[in-house]
């Protein structure tokens, strides 16, 4: 995994992904790159981008934020990431989104770079909040 994760520490399944992102209320969209083979009959999923809508008061509209941008290693540098951080632009600007936001991990210098390269700002004055697990429980019940 990625992000340095061990397996048991990524409780996705098959079932969640299927319940969340395509049952009747789905949480989020999903952007899909295909590539053809050589003789262009199969396409065969190359690599995708999940995203979701948040809002900002301060802009008044709302905002793509980008969860997961991945692509399949050996479809890596053929520009299929930047393909879909380009359509993911368009559909931004096309429902009127205010920015499009993502985080990077601190340690994957290509990416980063990546991304500087396409005219990204980095928030570094800004610090990502998380409340899950027995934390999330907790809150969920404090007076």
């Amino acid at each position: 995994i990625y992000e340095k994760a061990t397996p048991d520490q990524v409780p996705a399944t098959e079932d969640l992904l299927r319940q969340n992102l395509f049952g009747p209320q789905p949480y989020a969209q999903v952007i899909i790159a295909y590539v053809s083979s050589e003789k262009g009959i199969d396409e065969k999923p190359a690599g995708f981008a999940l995203y979701f809508y948040n809002f900002s008061s301060w802009l008044a509209r709302p905002g793509l934020y980008l969860e997961d941008l991945f692509v399949c290693p050996e479809f890596r540098s053929l520009g299929i990431g930047k393909r879909l951080l380009v359509q993911l632009a368009q559909v931004a600007k096309d429902r009127e989104c205010g920015r499009f936001e993502w985080v990077v991990l601190d340690w994957n210098e290509p990416a980063i770079q990546f991304y500087l390269g396409l005219g990204a700002k980095q928030m570094k004055e800004w610090i990502i909040n998380r409340v899950s697990g027995p934390a999330l429980d907790a809150l969920a019940i404090a007076d």
